[in-house]
C-alpha cells in the first residue's frame, strides 16, 4: 500500500512539473513574428539616424573605441582606470567572483572607496559569485553594492529576469563594455580550455554618458537610491564613428535590443558576420537572416563548440544547423576554448558590440546593453578578428552534418523545445 501511495505521489509530482514547464514554455513564446525591412542600407550615411529614430536613442558622434582582446588586453586598462579614478566608478556586471582577478578588482575598488572615490556596483543576484566575506570587505571600505533582482519566495516569476549588462564607467570620462565579466576564466589570452576567448571595448567620447545612464537605470531599480545628475556630454574625439547606445529590459514582443538587431540585419546588402557563444534563432531572427540570404547576403556565424558553459543551449542551437547550412549559411564552431565574443558586423561598416548574445534570452528576457557603431575602421578590425578566430574553428558542412549520432539529434530536438528560455 505504501509503495502504491509512493508511486502515485511520484507520478503526481512529475505531472505537476510537466504542467509548470508547459506553462513556462507557453508564456515565453513570441506572440507574433516580426518581419522587419530597412529601406536604408548600412552603408548609407543616413543609417545611424534611421535606426536611432526607430529605437528612440540619439546618435553620438565622434566616439573612440579600443578593441581589447581577452583578459590580457582588457583587465590591465580596467584596473589602471580604477587606480586613477578621482570621483566615481560605476560597475554593472552579471558575473563577478572571488579568485585571482576578482580579488585584485576587489582590492582596487576598496582602495578607491577609501581614498574618497564613490564606488557603486550593480551585481546580478544570480550571476554574482562573491563570498559574503568579500562583499563585507567592499562595503566596509565604503563601496555601495546592490544586487539586481534577488530571488525571493514571493516573486519567483521574476527569477528568470537577469541583468546581463556589462559596463564600467570611470569619472564619466572612460567606459568599458563588451562580453567580459570579472572571473578567472577570462584571465590570459585564450591559450587553454580554461581561458576563454572574449572581446571587451574601451570607449571615450559622447557615448560614455549614455553608457553611464544605463547603469543608473539599474542602480535605481536595484534599490541603490538616487542617481546623480549626469555630466555634460563628452567632446567629440575627432573620429568618424557615429554611435547609438541601446539598452533593454524584459518585455513581451520585441525589445529595443531585438529590434536593433533585426533592423541591422535588414540593412545588410553584402555581408553579415555574427559572433556569439549562444546562437538560438526564433522565427523573427531566422526570418530576417533568411531574407538577407535571399538578397544575396553572405551570412557567417561563428559560435562556441564542444567547450561551452551551457550544453543545453548548444544542443538547442545545433537543432537548426542543417536547415541553415542547406540555405547557404556558413557556420563555424570555435574549438580551443569557450568563445564568448559578442559582435555583429554588417557590410564592413556597421557593428554591434556589448553584452547581448544572439538568442531569445538576450533579446527578450535579460537587461542588456549594446552599442551600434557606424565606423569602417572598427568594423574592419572586428572582421579581421572574426576571420582569425575562424582559423581555430571547424567549418560545418551540410553534406556531413546529418551524420552525427541519433542520440545527439534527440538531445537537440529536446532542448530546442526550451529555445525561447535560452
Amino acid at each position: 500500500m505504501a509503495r502504491k501511495r509512493w508511486l502515485r505521489g511520484w507520478k503526481f509530482g512529475v505531472l505537476i512539473a510537466l504542467v509548470i514547464i508547459g506553462v513556462l514554455l507557453y508564456i515565453v513564446q513570441d506572440q507574433e513574428d516580426l518581419k522587419v525591412q530597412s529601406p536604408v542600407a548600412a552603408t548609407d550615411p543616413r543609417f545611424p539616424d534611421y535606426i536611432a529614430s526607430l529605437v528612440g536613442a540619439p546618435v553620438e558622434p565622434g566616439d573612440h573605441y579600443v578593441v581589447l582582446r581577452n583578459g590580457d588586453q582588457a583587465f590591465p586598462p580596467m584596473l589602471d582606470a580604477v587606480r586613477k579614478a578621482k570621483q566615481r566608478i560605476n560597475l554593472e556586471t552579471f558575473m563577478y567572483g572571488d579568485g585571482i582577478i576578482g580579488d585584485e578588482f576587489t582590492r582596487e575598488f576598496a582602495s578607491a572607496a577609501q581614498r574618497g572615490v564613490t564606488v557603486r556596483i550593480v551585481l546580478d543576484a544570480m550571476g554574482g559569485e562573491l563570498s559574503s566575506e568579500t562583499e563585507k570587505t567592499l562595503t566596509n571600505a565604503g563601496v555601495k553594492l546592490v544586487h539586481f533582482n534577488p530571488m525571493r519566495p514571493w516573486s519567483l516569476e521574476e527569477t528568470n529576469y537577469r541583468t546581463h549588462r556589462k559596463s564600467m564607467i570611470v569619472d564619466g570620462d572612460l567606459a568599458f563594455t563588451g562580453g567580459m565579466g570579472i572571473s578567472d576564466h577570462w584571465i590570459g589570452n585564450a591559450q587553454s580550455p580554461d581561458n576563454w576567448r572574449d572581446t571587451h571595448f574601451q570607449v571615450t567620447g559622447p557615448a560614455v554618458r549614455a553608457l553611464e545612464a544605463s547603469f543608473y537605470e539599474n542602480w535605481i531599480e536595484s534599490g541603490g537610491g538616487a542617481a546623480p545628475a549626469l555630466d555634460p556630454e563628452k567632446p567629440n574625439q575627432g573620429t568618424g564613428a557615429r554611435s547609438v547606445v541601446v539598452w533593454s529590459n524584459p518585455t513581451a514582443g520585441a525589445s529595443n535590443v531585438k529590434l536593433f538587431y533585426l533592423l541591422s540585419i535588414a540593412s545588410a546588402r553584402s555581408t553579415i558576420d555574427v559572433q556569439s557563444p549562444y546562437v538560438v534563432l526564433d522565427n523573427s531572427t531566422q526570418g530576417a537572416l533568411d531574407e538577407a540570404r535571399k538578397r544575396g547576403v553572405r551570412v557567417r556565424i561563428l559560435t562556441d563548440g564542444e567547450i561551452t558553459d551551457a550544453k543545453p543551449v548548444k544542443h538547442a542551437s545545433r537543432y537548426l544547423y542543417q536547415t541553415l547550412l542547406e540555405s547557404g549559411y556558413e557556420i563555424y564552431e570555435y574549438e580551443p576554448t569557450m568563445m564568448h565574443v559578442k559582435a555583429l558586423t554588417v557590410d564592413g561598416v556597421w557593428s554591434i558590440i556589448g553584452s547581448a548574445n544572439f538568442d531569445n534570452r538576450s533579446f527578450e528576457l535579460n537587461d542588456e546593453l549594446i552599442v551600434g557603431i557606424s565606423d569602417p575602421e572598427l568594423a574592419t578590425a572586428l572582421v579581421r578578428d572574426f576571420e582569425h578566430d575562424m582559423t581555430k574553428a571547424t567549418k560545418l558542412d551540410a553534406a556531413t552534418w546529418g551524420n552525427r549520432s541519433m542520440w545527439k539529434k534527440v538531445q537537440e530536438k529536446f532542448w530546442s523545445l526550451f529555445s525561447e528560455l535560452f
